[in-house]
């Protein structure tokens, strides 16, 4: 019994981690009483009402980030990551609580006798690759439950219980859902004809800027703040954040290169030594995925890697290791392990050229001196006071949407458009840190999502209304083809009577269109529905106008789906209930009543430290 504690122990907190959310929303955390009012530090948000403790959902925080670790998924660590976790774990904790309502909404409860025959009977797929409840390579049922029914270990017991009182009652909503959903045989072979009939069409795109040039519309003044009236809401923006920031440099200088290189060369001697490449590799590369497999590359072609590295390799005699080889992702010590015809097989140890040694020890000097002055302090000036001091040029971001990751410099930075929307203005953010500097912002001004005023995007505008007009304009021209077409003219030559083309496309399906028009359903019907050799049109999309004559077509083979008919009904009922289940439960999301609180409380936890705020498991 004890072998068996000890060979699952791996696995129980990967159960534990998976069944935590559940069980916080189905047994503990959530108060429905709406006690301690929307303003309480320690509710986190609502969802119709029903509350979100801010330690459940710091709790459940640290149990998906240990559920990460376990998984071998790397730690967030800039704030990009950590808002991507924090929302994940948010949105997660706001869809069980919706089921959890539905469940009651609906009278869907779980019997202890229907956990208990879910225990035993129905393990989660982690436990089905346990070694310790397998025979001879297959999982051994009477193994776990033995195991289960002679004392396991608890807290593998209660993560089981906690998983099974979550997952019952969704199959049983899940199936109450589904149980209705029907596909009749006309529906399946509309689907395998959509799939199987092809058609060659010729297609005639009339592009306005193309048909008519710029040089031919006249635009006033009139007509243009007559159109920026009529669509306003086509030039809403969003909100826009304007930076100062100091930044110090973490890119590489010429002294971190000539250590590099001198490990490398150094490394190199250990291997022409004598040394075995693969625990070389696996002690010293930088490459985390072929570090594992002792830099082993597997089988490659011409074109697979990088110039510089390639170049290096092929020159190589099978067993023979190269001299350090400088490529954009550091320098390269490549060994060759044998060559047949196009194709290589080779390992390498992968040195970064990075900070170090005295560069690296002055670079972090700088960036601690510039936490200490200005880094999150109370004046703005502090930064302006920082950078006199150290020497640092202030600089400015320019405009930062909202959404949008900016570029500081030369640089993405997606932490300081994080936190240009959460800071007030005026505040100096922390010291951000990114592999290519360090940097500390401060919010200078923030201009709110709207409507620009005419003034400051009227080139915008008026290239819009001179596309508006340049549609216009061709719709005449389509008017004018579609009479030649109802007056017996081939849809080449009407084309060719205007100097315009038309090109074939295809053999096609309904399911695969071409990309000119995969976002024209009107057109691909089109593309179907007519005769072959006779031309329609116009049809219009957002873009483009277009006419469509077919020039071959392909049926399905009705014999051929009657062979696969029950494999697609199988496939597609699988689809339905599937869309089905999502459509429901986008409505539920929909339609919920969802307060959070989360930047409210940041904001509050950094105006007030002092307040007794439960533990963020990210420290801020």
């Amino acid at each position: 019994m004890m072998r068996v504690m000890r060979g699952i122990a791996p696995w129980i907190m990967v159960i534990v981690a998976v069944s935590f959310v559940g069980w916080m929303v189905f047994e503990v955390g959530m108060d429905a009483t709406g006690r301690g009012g929307q303003n309480a530090i320690d509710e986190v948000g609502r969802v119709n009402g029903q509350k979100i403790g801010l330690q459940t959902y710091y709790s459940a925080l640290r149990n998906t980030q240990e559920q990460q670790r376990q998984q071998g998924v790397p730690v967030a660590e800039t704030l990009e990551e950590q808002r991507a976790l924090e929302d994940a774990v948010m949105e997660q904790l706001i869809q069980q609580m919706l089921l959890a309502q539905e469940y009651r909404r609906r009278g869907i409860s779980v019997s202890d006798e229907e956990v208990r025959q879910a225990m035993l009977n129905a393990p989660p797929p982690e436990i089905l690759q346990v070694p310790e409840f397998q025979t001879d390579g297959q999982f051994d049922v009477q193994k776990y439950q033995r195991y289960l029914l002679s004392g396991a270990d608890p807290t593998f017991t209660f993560a089981l219980e906690a998983q099974a009182r979550e997952a019952i009652p969704r199959y049983k909503l899940q199936d109450r859902l589904v149980s209705d959903v029907y596909v009749s045989d006309a529906k399946l072979w509309q689907i395998y004809r959509d799939r199987n009939d092809s058609t060659t069409i010729r297609l005639l795109t009339l592009l306005p800027q193309l048909v008519v040039p710029d040089s031919a519309i006249a635009l006033t003044d009139a007509e243009v703040q007559a159109y920026y009236r009529a669509h306003r809401n086509d030039f809403e923006e969003p909100a826009n954040a304007y930076l100062t920031y100091v930044s110090i440099s973490r890119v590489p200088d010429a002294s971190d290169s000539a250590a590099a290189l001198a490990r490398a060369q150094d490394i190199r001697a250990e291997l022409l030594a004598g040394a075995d490449f693969a625990v070389v590799a696996q002690r010293e590369s930088a490459d985390s995925v072929s570090r594992a497999d002792g830099g082993d590359l597997g089988e490659a072609t011409p074109g697979q890697f990088v110039r510089e590295f390639e170049e290096a390799a092929l020159a190589l005699r099978p067993g023979q290791i190269s001299e350090p080889v400088r490529s954009a992702f550091g320098i390269h010590i490549i060994k060759l392990e044998a060559r047949s015809g196009e194709s290589y097989h080779a390992r390498h140890i992968l040195i970064p050229v990075e900070l170090q040694g005295e560069h690296l020890d002055a670079v972090d000097a700088r960036a601690d001196s510039l936490d200490l002055l200005a880094a999150t302090q109370d004046d703005p000036a502090a930064l302006t006071a920082a950078a006199s001091l150290m020497g640092l040029p202030l600089m400015q971001s320019g405009p930062i949407q909202e959404g949008v990751t900016p570029r500081i410099g030369t640089f993405s930075v997606a932490d300081a458009g994080i936190w240009a929307f959460e800071a007030e203005v005026g505040e100096i953010s922390e010291v951000v840190e990114t592999d290519q500097a360090y940097y500390v912002f401060r919010l200078d001004s923030l201009r709110a999502a709207g409507v620009p005023p005419l003034a400051r995007i009227e080139g915008r505008v008026r290239q819009a209304a001179r596309v508006a007009k340049q549609m216009e304009q061709t719709r005449a021209i389509a008017r004018e083809i579609a009479a030649d077409l109802a007056g017996g003219v081939g849809l080449s030559e009407a084309a060719g009577r205007r100097n315009l083309v038309t090109r074939i496309l295809g053999p096609f399906t309904r399911t695969t269109p071409p990309p000119v028009i995969r976002d024209a359903p009107a057109v691909v019907g089109l593309a179907f529905g007519l005769a072959v050799g006779t031309a329609g049109g116009p049809v219009e999309s957002e873009r483009a106008l277009f006419f469509v004559e077919p020039t071959a077509r392909q049926l399905a083979d009705s014999a051929a789906f009657t062979a696969q008919i029950g494999q697609l009904r199988s496939q597609v009922l699988q689809q339905e209930r599937q869309a089905r289940l999502q459509l429901v439960f986008a409505s539920l999301r929909r339609g919920a009543d969802v307060v959070d609180r989360r930047r409210e409380l940041e904001r509050l936890q950094r105006q007030a430290p002092d307040m007794p705020f439960p533990q963020n498991p990210f420290g801020f």
